[in-house]
């Protein structure tokens, strides 16, 4: 009988209404304690933590969740969706996060997300500091201009899949090893029709914060964790929302790129366990 082992991660799906809609949404968790939303880039899926999933250094101290989005990996769209054109939208991303959160019993939790995620962080600060015990930004800049005509992610002639994770590859970093490189990019190439452009929309147009950094209350801790190697959050990016917001805490990791907990979750652990100490004990702080 050959060796076979299963993963210390749940996966389940919640029956939840969402933005007036019913949805069916894939869950997965892992360890006990301190807890810890993540969320996902744009086009992709929960498969993106399967390191830190995986991690006992975190699972030991933390309750880890990570779900997809509607639309997104293992979730499915809602009823109806073949009528409707995807766009994410700043309020509706909140809105599901803060939902979510809620159902599955998370009290003020560390919410960690990347790219768009680490967008709606600041999002999060900004409006709901209160609803959250802490955030963590990873490749989380204010705004990105679109540096690629976004109607190539949908059209008809050509395949979706490997036009997204070709768009993608570039933002990978030099030092991410061969395997966690491809599988990265396979993530991307398995997104459904129009889903990554929609999910940028709120990346370029509506999830758009420059005008309003200043505003965010020094209420809710902000950690901000960017890898050298991206150009659609460059270190300069993430250290102008520092400059921004006094508070903030601010790193930029040699050698990784914007998916750095997928890319190479080796190198990126060595940065985000403190992170999450200081995160943890801050979050511990306010819930008292």
């Amino acid at each position: 009988m050959p060796d076979a082992t299963f993963e210390p991660v749940v996966g389940r799906y919640l029956h939840i209404e969402l933005l007036g809609r019913p949805h069916r949404i894939f869950v997965e968790e892992a360890g006990a304690g301190t807890p810890l939303l993540c969320l996902h880039t744009a086009g992709s899926d929960t498969r993106q933590w399967r390191g830190l999933l995986n991690d006992p250094d975190v699972t030991d101290r933390f309750r880890v969740v990570a779900f997809d989005l509607p639309w997104h990996g293992k979730s499915s769209p809602p009823a109806g969706w073949q009528e409707d054109e995807y766009l994410l939208g700043a309020d509706e991303y909140a809105s599901i996060v803060l939902t979510i959160a809620r159902a599955v019993e998370l009290e003020q939790p560390v919410v960690m997300g990347c790219s768009i995620g680490g967008r709606l962080a600041l999002h999060l600060a900004l409006h709901h500091a209160e609803e959250v015990g802490a955030l963590v930004g990873l490749q989380a800049g204010a705004h990105v201009d679109p540096y690629y005509d976004l109607d190539w992610l949908h059209r008809p002639d050509v395949h979706g899949g490997e036009v997204c994770a070709a768009i993608v590859s570039g933002l990978i970093g030099p030092d991410a090893p061969e395997t966690e490189r491809w599988e990265t990019l396979w993530h991307y190439m398995q997104g459904g029709p129009g889903v990554f452009k929609g999910d940028l929309h709120f990346y370029t147009v509506g999830g758009d914060l420059r005008d309003r950094l200043g505003e965010i209350p020094n209420r809710c801790p902000l950690f901000l964790l960017s890898g050298e190697y991206d150009y659609s959050c460059t270190p300069e990016d993430t250290l102008a929302v520092a400059a921004a917001v006094p508070h903030a805490v601010a790193r930029i990791m040699p050698g990784l790129g914007h998916f750095p907990m997928s890319e190479n979750y080796a190198a990126f652990r060595e940065h985000l366990l403190p992170v999450l100490d200081e995160a943890a004990a801050a979050r511990a702080d306010r819930v008292r």
